[in-house]
This record gives C-alpha cells, structure tokens and sequence, in this order.
C-alpha cells in the first residue's frame, strides 16, 4: 500500500524540490521508502508501505532506458490480487521482471495492453503512468473507487495525489470553499464524487482512467456496473455462486509477506470474512474490534462469541468518554482530507491504531450491506411508500406529536429517532427521503444553519439511474449507494482512517465479480418483507452460529447523541464560537446554538449533525481554507 503524487509542467527549470515536498505530507501512507522520477515533462513521488515483495518492490518503476518503449514509469498505490496470475501470462509473452511486486506487473501490463490493461485488473488501486517517449501521462482508479485520487487542472497542467494535502503543497493551487459541495456535504455527511469541498479539485471517477497528453486530457469509463436482475437464479444456485466468489476473494485477499488479521464486528459480513479465511488455513488469525461503555452502540458479546468460537488471537479496544477522543478528534482535519463527517470515522481511527501495532494488513467488511441490502434505510423506502398513502396533513401532525410527546433518547437509533426520521422522510419524494436517511440536516434545517449557501438539488444523484419499473426500487437505491455512499463516504472514511496509521485494509466484498454477481440478483434474494441480507444468511447458516445470523444490524459508530451532551460539548463550544461561525459569512450563529440547546434539552437528537459541523469547523481551521472574504481565515483560525 502507497500514495502517489505528480504533476505535470512545461518549466524549463523546475522546482526539483517541490515533488520530494508534495510526497512528504503523504508519508503516513508509505513509511518505508519514498521515491520521486523527474524529466522535461513530469514529476512523479511515491510512499511505500512494504506488504508484497518487502526488499524489491521500490517506487517509482521503471521500464528501463533501453526497452522498446522508451522509458515508462509508474506510481501505484493499491494491490493487485490477481497479479502472479497476470506476471505469468505476461512472461509467457516475453516479459522480463526484475522484482515479485505487484506494481511491476502493472506497469508491464500496461506496456503489453495499454489501457486495456485496467480492466484486467482485480483489486485496488490508484496509478500514473508516463510514457517518456510520448509524453503521455495516464491516471486509473479502481472500479470500485477503493482507493483515492485527486486531480487539480491548472491551465494546460495536472496536479493529482493520494490526498488532498499533497495538492495543497503545491504553490498553484488554491484552497477555496466549493459552496455547492458544501451543501451536499450538510445534506449527505458526504461529498459526492467528483465534487470536493475545495473547488477546483476533483476525484478521478473510480472505474475511470484519464490520458493526458500535449494539455489535452480525456476521460474514459473501462468499467460500468450493470444491474440486471434475473428472476430465473434459484436461491441454491445463488448460494453455490456466492459460496464460490467469496472463498475466491478472501483466498486471493489473504496473500500478504507482513502479518494480517481481521476486523470483527460480530456482524455477518466480518464474521462471514473470519469463517472463510478460517477455512482457507489463515490460522491463527488475529481478530480486532472495538467496544463501548454505551450498550446501544456495544457489539462486544457478538464479537467475542464469534473469537471463541474461530480462536483468534483477539484485540479489543474500548471506547468511551476517558479514551482520548478529543485529541484524535482534532488529528482527523490532518488525515481526513475532508471533514470526516461520519462519525463511524472515531471507532475506525481507534480500531486501525490497535491493528497497526499487531499487523499491517486487515480485512474488513465493507459492502455487504450495500450489495445484499442490509441497512434499515432500504425498509425505510418500502415503508414510506405505504405512509405515503396517508394525507399529508396528517403525516405532519403525527411528526408534531412525536416531537411533543417522544423526548429524545441518548440511544444510537432508538425507536423514537427512527419514528420521528421516518415521517419526516415520508414528507420528501422518494430519492430524497433515500438519501435523507443517512443524511444529517434536512433541508429546513440547512436553510436555517446556512441561510447563505446555493440551493443544490439532490435529485440530480438518482437522475441517471434505471427506473425502478427497469430494475426494482431496492436495487435503485442499491447502486445509488454502491455510487455514492459506498464510495465517498465509507471506503474515504476507511481508506484515511487506517492509513493514518499505515495500515492496510482490504475490503473482499467488493471484488468487481461479486459486485456484478449481486447486481444479478432478484430483489427477493436480498430482502424479502422483513428478512434482509437473504441470500448472504442463507449461504451462512451452517456456517455461523443463529445469534451473529439474528442479530440487528447496529453499524460501527460513536454514541454520538449522547456525547454531545457530554465529553465532545466543550469542544464543539469551544470550535464553533461566535467569531468563527459569524466569520464564515454563511452561517448563522444563533441558529446552531439553537440547534445545540435543542439537543442538550432533549427536544432532538442532533449528535450526527453536531459531528459534521466540527468536524467541519476544526477542518477549515487546519488547512486555511477561504470561504469567500479577506476576514473568514482571521475569524476561523481565531
């Protein structure tokens, strides 16, 4: 695992120590070796974590001066599962390699099929490739967008990196305040891609490359994923199939020349992880989870129960108000890039620094609730179709009443949050009440904190999808999430929290052919009535014990309801003082600390929309970012 930088230039004398500068901000993401290539054209730097071919797997590679191409040179960031596979076909047609590493064979691949190369890959990744005789640079993400890329143009240049502070570094670019990302990111928790909240850079799109070339650049898709449910698959043969791609995955995401081990939650999808690698000889496999002085975000007993009953060497960490949250609160505006307003991002900043001290490779479960529908937000959809069905005079009485009559709980999800967030949806039309959710304010609400910014229709997320007549209600909002939610906010949040620590995360999940499997799937392998995840819970239930199988879904998060009235109050007081929030120009003062009255008095649960105004907040004080006005930095910084 690595991280890239790069640009591209035309200077007749260029600065030699701006790429080492670019690189160095990353090295959290490659402690042992950092490397740069530079010529008339280009300069490129990459950080290397060693986990494949630990003494010959150096970065930048190179070609060679006197190979028929000319020189070529790649930076990688990723691992590619399928790559000795990929070195023996290459060598049958008269590759020499030079090292056992997985980058290599990226590179040669390329030099074999070019762009068609990209699509022959199984894994994560993110890369630049320079031809030297061409002067041609391509940029490739991962089909799934598991790993990042940022891109800033400048003129007729590139600027791209792992993260948003390498591009920073660089003396072009400016670190403005995208007013429209923004209110996405009040909407969602999240930025949706290829916005950031700088404006001006972008995310490569993942399952995209960009060739760039003379100032020209030119964006390709090599992978599209398709649904099309086929209401012929029989649950066994649903079954066989997935019991088939699973062990493939988890087989080929098991290699590794450092240790490794596993995120447990005693959830099924770790806990179906743990089963196979278990199966596959991984013995003995280090487990690590994370537990809470607060039963309703606890999952302790289920991921203990699922150690007992595997063996693992197990680790756990308890979070609660002593840990050191604060201070980790405040570090997240370095690593997170953008503001990590999914408050899962504390939990997961904890579990990968106890990993880290144990392995440098953990498989984790993400995906699994994306592809085989296991949030309670998809039953959220299928119910509110039905409420809609009731005038909606009397919806918005029934939601006066449950604020008058239901006094917030400092439950996670508790029934009253759930009731109260499930009308207010049901007032929205569909694709918006899907994406609000999981989002923190609604529009009301926004327009009420941030009476300034631009109105920014969501809708336009959904707008491209297949119709739900086409392909189901659930599977639409499957791939809206597998577009959105999945990609800039879980794997961003992942990808920066345990790389902070430089450890390796590998999600086996979201291999691309599992991925296109459960797009093939009938809605009714995946949720029927009240029964989710189906054909996952069907292929598990010899194989894990009924109280993993039964129990609910809870999700890896802070009770962040209940610690904004108590440990993170200060700190939130104390970030988002009058002089900061007043100094943006668009926010308003008196309405967040209405907000926050109303959550300490119990009259809302407001903690998920708390976390994204700090996390907001301490982000722009960090990295200086101009939201519109010469007095905004004084004030925030202030």
């Amino acid at each position: 695992m690595c991280g890239i930088a790069g640009y591209t230039h035309s200077a007749a004398d260029p600065d030699q120590s701006l790429i080492r500068r670019m690189t160095a901000t990353i090295t959290h993401r490659g402690p042992d070796q950092q490397g740069t290539y530079q010529s008339r054209g280009i300069a490129l730097g990459a950080v290397r974590l060693q986990v494949i071919d630990l003494d010959g797997g150096e970065q930048p590679v190179r070609s060679g001066i006197e190979s028929e191409d000319g020189q070529t040179v790649i930076v990688y960031n990723g691992e590619i599962y399928n790559f000795r596979e990929l070195r023996r076909e290459l060598e049958s047609l008269g590759h020499k390699f030079r090292s056992d590493c997985d980058t290599e064979v990226a590179l040669r691949a390329f030099l074999e099929w070019d762009t068609a190369s990209f699509a022959r890959l199984r894994g994560m990744f993110a890369m630049a490739i320079w031809s030297e005789r061409d002067q041609r640079l391509v940029l490739a993400r991962d089909r799934l967008g598991i790993k990042p890329l940022y891109i800033r143009r400048l003129g007729e240049h590139l600027v791209f990196g792992s993260e948003l502070k390498v591009l920073f570094e660089h003396p072009d670019v400016t670190r403005c305040l995208d007013a429209a990302a923004l209110s996405d990111f009040l909407s969602l928790l999240y930025v949706p891609g290829p916005r950031t909240l700088v404006e001006g850079i972008e995310k490569l799109p993942s399952g995209h490359y960009l060739e760039w070339r003379d100032g020209t650049s030119n964006l390709v898709s090599y992978w599209n994923l398709k649904f099309a449910p086929d209401s012929s698959i029989t649950e066994d043969d649903a079954r066989t199939e997935l019991d088939r791609l699973l062990r493939e995955s988890v087989r080929e995401e098991l290699v590794s020349d450092v240790p490794l081990g596993v995120w447990s939650s005693g959830g099924i999808d770790s806990s179906t992880l743990l089963h196979y690698a278990a199966e596959l000889g991984a013995n003995p496999i280090k487990t690590f989870s994370i537990g809470f002085e607060s039963k309703s975000s606890d999952e302790s007993p289920y991921f203990r129960e699922i150690a007992r009953i595997y063996g693992t060497e197990h680790h756990e960490f308890e979070l609660n108000r002593n840990s050191e949250i604060v201070s980790a609160i405040e570090d997240f505006a370095f690593y997170s890039d953008e503001p990590g307003a999914d408050a899962g991002a504390l939990p997961v900043w904890f579990l990968s620094k106890m990993s880290r001290r144990n392995v440098t490779v953990a498989l984790s479960g993400e995906g699994g609730d994306e592809l085989f529908g296991g949030y309670l937000t998809y039953r959220a959809d299928a119910l509110a179709r039905g409420l809609r069905a009731v005038p909606r005079v009397c919806r918005k009485a029934a939601l006066a009443a449950a604020h008058r009559l239901l006094p917030a709980s400092d439950e996670k999800i508790g029934f009253e949050y759930k009731l109260k967030r499930g009308i207010e949806g049901s007032l929205l039309n569909p694709d918006e009440a899907h994406l609000f959710w999981n989002g923190a304010f609604s529009r009301e609400q926004k327009e009420a904190i941030a009476p300034q910014l631009p109105v920014h229709d969501l809708r336009r997320l959904s707008a491209g999808l297949p119709s739900a007549h086409e392909i189901g209600f659930l599977n639409r909002y499957l791939l809206l999430d597998q577009q959105y939610y999945l990609q800039d906010n879980l794997l961003c949040k992942v990808d920066r929290m345990s790389m902070a620590h430089s450890l390796e995360v590998r999600p086996p999940l979201l291999d691309h052919r599992i991925v296109e499997f459960a797009a093939r799937l009938p809605e009714r392998l995946k949720i029927d009535g009240a029964r989710q995840k189906v054909i996952l819970k069907s292929l598990m239930r010899h194989k894990l014990p009924a109280s993993i199988l039964g129990r609910k879904k809870a999700g890896l998060d802070i009770p962040a309801h209940e610690w904004f009235r108590g440990p993170l109050l200060p700190l939130f007081e104390q970030t988002l003082n009058e002089r900061a929030v007043r100094g943006t120009g668009l926010f308003d003062y008196a309405a967040i600390r209405r907000l926050l009255d109303d959550h300490k008095s119990r009259r809302i649960n407001a903690g998920y929309q708390l976390w994204a105004l700090l996390t907001l907040f301490l982000w722009l004080r960090k990295w200086g970012i101009e939201v519109g006005r010469p007095a905004v930095m004084a004030a925030i910084v202030a």
